[in-house]
């Protein structure tokens, strides 16, 4: 994925990938009412996508789509967290995340499950 989000324009996206298109409007009324956002910053944020490429805008109605799928952000951010933070280790990530606390049992077997579906 080519197109960088920050987390404040990841809050936009996050909109349209669970409600689907809606309107500009929508997003900034919804925004002001969860993060006390000004619709200002919020239409700035959507234009901000829709220059990065992350947002397609049609009219009537500033109505908003989603172009970049949220996996492919999410695998974007995991890569670049595994680079930046663990130097590229795959297995330093998994021994940070499961060294942090102590993991159930039910907590296990769904991580052997999905180790047995990548082989």
């Amino acid at each position: 994925m080519d197109v960088k989000l920050f987390d404040s324009e990841l809050k936009v996206m996050s909109v349209l990938w669970r409600d689907g298109d809606v309107p500009a409007r929508y997003i900034a009324k919804l925004l002001t009412g969860e993060l006390g956002w000004n619709v200002n910053t919020t239409y700035t944020l959507i234009k901000r996508c829709i220059k990065k490429g992350a947002i397609a805008r049609s009219d009537p109605g500033f109505m908003c789509r989603a172009l970049v799928p949220k996996e492919e952000v999410q695998e974007a951010a995991t890569n670049e967290l595994i680079d930046k933070v663990y130097d590229g280790s795959v297995n330093k990530l998994f021994a940070a995340l499961l060294g942090r606390k102590k993991l159930s049992a039910a907590q296990i077997e769904k991580l052997k499950q999905i180790v047995g579906d990548l082989e």
